[in-house]
């Protein structure tokens, strides 16, 4: 296994390390931070495996599966978590969610046609602001104008993921076209 995948590995191994902290703070007085901690480092993994992988032409199979796979489980677990522990709408991480699935099943279409989808720049940017809102969050700071940005990050996060579907499916709608 390439260095990349095991990032990758590394990300989807963290994740219940995370989530347990996220959910039960109690565990220890740093709890917010140690989960909040944990989700950088995955998400650095994020950033890291990927350049690796293309700078050093050791992109394989397993990772653009799992790579997609470990980002989307990583954001949604933190996701379901926040709607429990800081009163996160339900409803946003619905559209979120239901955001990645619909890409994910756009691109199962298209890999069947043999077409990659690369991830575009609305994709990175609604990415980068998901990873700033959970983070924000997250560590929950007391202040009017900390509790601003954790709400202008989930409606700027919100925003990106509806305009990046959006984006996907004007760039690809030929992939969804019958072939006969």
């Amino acid at each position: 296994m390439n260095l990349p995948n095991k990032l990758t590995m590394l990300r989807v191994i963290l994740i219940p390390f995370f989530v347990v902290f996220l959910l039960f703070p109690d565990l220890t007085a740093y709890g917010k931070y140690i989960a909040t901690a944990i989700f950088i480092i995955a998400s650095l993994t994020d950033l890291f495996d990927g350049k690796i992988a293309r700078r050093y032409n050791l992109v394989t199979n397993f990772g653009k599966f799992m790579d997609p796979l470990a980002d989307k489980l990583l954001v949604c677990s933190a996701l379901i978590c926040l709607v429990e522990v800081r009163g996160l709408a339900a409803w946003i991480v619905i559209i979120i969610i239901a955001r990645e699935f619909i890409i994910s099943g756009f691109r199962l279409i298209a890999a069947e046609q043999q077409i990659v989808i690369a991830a575009s720049y609305w994709g990175k940017f609604k990415t980068t602001f998901q990873m700033l809102m959970i983070i924000v969050l997250i560590l929950d700071f007391e202040g009017e104008a900390f509790a601003m940005l954790g709400v202008a990050l989930t409606y700027i996060a919100l925003a990106l993921s509806i305009i990046s579907l959006v984006d996907y499916l004007i760039k690809n709608k030929d992939i969804l076209k019958e072939q006969h």
